[in-house]
């Protein structure tokens, strides 16, 4: 089954280059990844890389740790300064893909309406970093992010962007900082922009315990 895998991986591998080789030659000179000076890679070399990026890891198993069943005291703020909002929550986190991303379901209300949304997270073994999506009932983007493990702080910071339905084909940025406090309590912190002057404040603040 593993040759069976790493030969297919061979097989991606190779359209993949055979197509940046390709864009090398058509792509604008803005395009960092067309200027890049492409370099080969021997087929053992290959499979070890291959290998290593799929082979879950301590990060994966760090994560398999929030399985279960979380209930969430959410707080909200609209802008900058403004009435706080609070409602509650509940989030399902199960690992999947034989370990190597985690999938968490949430669901809430928002404003008296009911909330549903899902991320996929894992930890990209080659990037060393670890990477984030997610969707809900309220928009019909998809927001992705990457972050960085901080042990002394026993979180991750992850940045990434999302839709601005505001600004028309825009994305805006934004921020997570989720701390891990200790086996069955978490700590969701985003920022975004303010709408009236760009600047970033804290826009939600999620506390979980694990049920």
């Amino acid at each position: 089954m593993k040759n069976l895998f790493f030969a297919a991986s061979a097989v991606l591998l190779f359209i993949a280059c055979d197509k940046a080789k390709i864009d090398v030659k058509t792509s604008t000179e803005t395009d960092p990844i067309a200027n890049e000076e492409w370099k080969p890679v021997d087929s053992a070399t290959a499979n070890k890389a291959w290998m290593d990026f799929a082979t879950p890891g301590d990060m994966q198993k760090m994560l398999a740790k929030s399985d279960g069943v979380w209930s969430g005291e959410n707080t909200m703020w609209m802008e900058d300064g403004g009435k706080p909002m609070t409602s509650t929550s509940t989030t399902t986190n199960k690992m999947i893909f034989d370990g190597r991303y985690q999938s968490s379901e949430h669901k809430g209300n928002f404003m008296g309406m009911p909330f549903e949304g899902m991320s996929i997270t894992g930890y990209d073994n080659a990037k060393k970093k670890f990477v984030s999506t997610w969707i809900d009932n309220m928009g019909t983007g998809l927001m992705t992010m990457e972050g960085d493990w901080d042990a002394s702080k026993r979180s991750i910071e992850f940045k990434g962007k999302m839709t601005d339905p505001t600004r028309p084909g825009k994305d805006c940025n934004m921020r997570e900082v989720y701390t891990f406090v200790d086996d069955t309590h978490q700590t969701l912190e985003m920022y975004g922009p303010d709408s009236k002057t760009g600047k970033e404040y804290k826009t939600m603040e999620i506390k979980y315990t694990k049920k």
